[in-house]
């Protein structure tokens, strides 16, 4: 062997072994043994990926349903699922030859003169007719593997869009979930406020038959009526508010408000689902977010070595395989062959290539970035429902004593006005007490319920990789 060809053979090692795929980056972070605010479980089942049923109620099984057929958002998700896997087939492609057909047909006619060597016709032929048959073929080696990485960023590409396409449906559905439960802790806010405006009226009576026998003055009458009032302003806002949460229900479901369903549920026959929340080791494998963040990285990946291979030399490859006639049916008389092959080498592009793989480079430690910064928040949204779960179930125990005694106040001070034992500003605070109290046993309910939810999706909603295998866009 040659000095130069070893010298060919040594650099050839060399750039393969340099444009070789580094393996996966780290992300650096390591997953905590347990949650901090939850309780060790002896079972670490993950939530089911039905996970709304647990909360035991028809009309939010029927709304989850139609939102996954009828949303706007999953419908764009998934056609970029589409996108993704024709872009896959497209850089697939890439590594096969192609192979073109053509069948051409051409006249030419010297109109005066004699011509020149540029024509194929002349003073004595004037007029030349042709027609030709072609197959043809190129093929460029993968020396470097740029073309085998763009396929492989294509394919880690299509699996983000797909992993994105599950974060779409789980945020939606969680949205959706938010909405129906905010609107029936309306409903019921909206039926307290109707109570407590009844009470205002009883009492109002009585002021007015107190005044009347002269027993009541007429500041009392006013205090009271100007309650009253507050408690029937309280009511018309809580009935803008079910209507504006009602229509931002409708838009999720890509529905318009007046199709929306009319539920007999009711706030209290909810239940309240348990939820097995797992081991933080868990969540990089369990949430679509974090799935789909590792597969752009992996990408990105690809990429720089599909611009590291763009700053190589490139051979090509080439075949044809033809034949030709003056007269059509003769066009299969005169086959004939020809091979090609070509070397193309960048040799001077202001630094545009380099750049490229600088900028691939840069992307790679974007996303990587991005990476660790999705696995943290996953560990922070995990965390933040759990405590969320627990400070409300604490503030429960205590806001049901409260509103207890808050109805017990109040029915002690409505009777002894009646009896002439008590001044009316006992019974309109007593009144207000109440209401607060059982408005806000209402809000701590929607909280604890809203908690179960972002549980549910801080956990991925019991979505796995697996799932994603044998997927069609649709699905």
């Amino acid at each position: 062997m040659t000095l130069p060809s070893r010298i060919s053979l040594l650099t050839l090692s060399l750039c393969l072994a340099a444009c070789s795929t580094p393996p996966a980056p780290d992300a650096g972070i390591q997953a905590p043994a347990q949650w901090q605010s939850g309780a060790p479980q002896a079972s670490q089942a993950w939530p089911d990926a039905q996970w709304w049923q647990a909360f035991a109620s028809p009309t939010l099984n029927t709304l989850i349903e139609r939102a996954r057929r009828n949303s706007h958002d999953l419908a764009a998700a998934t056609a970029r699922v589409r996108q993704a896997q024709a872009q896959a087939v497209i850089a697939g492609a890439a590594q096969l030859p192609d192979l073109q057909g053509r069948l051409d047909a051409g006249r030419q006619h010297l109109l005066h003169g004699r011509g020149y060597d540029g024509l194929d016709v002349g003073e004595r032929y004037r007029t030349n007719t042709r027609f030709d048959a072609v197959l043809s073929t190129r093929y460029e080696v993968d020396f470097w593997g740029g073309v085998r990485a763009a396929r492989d960023s294509a394919q880690h590409s299509l699996q983000a869009s797909r992993f994105e396409r599950q974060t779409v449906e789980l945020t939606l559905l969680g949205a959706v979930a938010d909405s129906y439960l905010r609107d029936l802790s309306l409903d019921e806010q909206l039926r307290i406020a109707r109570l407590n405006l009844d009470n205002a009226g009883d009492v109002l009576r009585v002021v007015r038959s107190r005044q009347d026998s002269g027993a009541a003055s007429r500041l009392e009458l006013a205090q009271q009526q100007g309650l009253r009032a507050a408690q029937q302003r309280q009511v018309e806002l809580l009935e803008q508010q079910r209507q504006d949460n009602r229509v931002t229900l409708a838009t999720l479901l890509g529905e318009p408000v007046q199709n929306l369903p009319t539920t007999q549920e009711t706030f209290a026959a909810l239940r309240w689902p348990s939820i097995a929340h797992g081991v933080p080791s868990e969540l990089l494998s369990r949430r679509p977010d974090i799935a789909a963040a590792e597969a752009r990285l992996a990408a990105a990946q690809a990429d720089v070595q599909v611009a590291r291979a763009a700053m190589l030399p490139k051979l090509l490859l080439g075949a044809n395989l033809g034949s030709g006639a003056r007269t059509l049916p003769a066009v299969l008389d005169s086959p004939f062959y020809t091979l090609t092959a070509g070397l193309a080498a960048p040799i001077f592009d202001h630094g545009r290539l380099r750049a490229e793989r600088d900028k691939a480079h840069a992307r790679q430690q974007e996303l990587l970035e991005d990476y660790r910064k999705g696995i943290t928040a996953g560990f922070a949204d995990v965390e933040k429902a759990l405590n969320t779960i627990a400070g409300v179930d604490r503030q429960r125990q205590w806001q049901d004593q409260e509103v207890a005694q808050a109805q017990l106040a109040f029915d002690l001070a409505q009777q002894r006005y009646r009896a002439g034992a008590e001044t009316l500003l006992v019974v309109l605070e007593a009144q207000r007490t109440l209401f607060a109290a059982q408005d806000q046993q209402a809000r701590l309910r929607l909280e604890r319920l809203q908690g179960s939810v972002a549980l549910y999706k801080a956990l991925g909603g019991g979505w796995q990789v697996a799932q994603v295998g044998g997927e069609t866009p649709e699905g």
